[in-house]
């Protein structure tokens, strides 16, 4: 049993699906933490969409196992890159970054 361990430890494959799995549990908590109000006012996807979405793409992984070639996984990942590339920019620009708030009173080199 320790030496099946030892080896998934020293796979790079490994590696690179946990790092998968991580990048993907960082995607649905930073979406979990948004305003829902947010993504309607940057014309994206609902709130609940992309829970669903990115719920199911970490939840696959972690109930059939992570695994770089898996087609599901690999799906779960463009999403993921999706919503971290596309829609993440667009409600941290319309938010104060920490998910509300506004920017109305903000000078160049801060509020005023």
């Amino acid at each position: 049993m320790v030496q099946i361990l030892l080896f998934d430890v020293l796979n790079p494959l490994w590696w690179l699906a946990m790092a998968m799995v991580g990048f993907k549990l960082f995607a649905f908590v930073d979406a979990a933490t948004r305003r829902e109000d947010a993504y309607r006012a940057a014309d994206k996807k609902t709130k609940q969409f992309w829970l669903i979405v990115l719920g199911l793409a970490l939840g696959l992984d972690l109930l059939l196992g992570a695994s770089v070639f898996g087609i599901l996984a690999l799906v779960g990942l463009v999403a993921a890159i999706v919503y971290m590339v596309d829609v993440r920019p667009a409600i941290k620009q319309l938010t104060d970054g920490r998910g509300g708030g506004n920017k109305r009173n903000m000078g160049p080199y801060g509020p005023w």
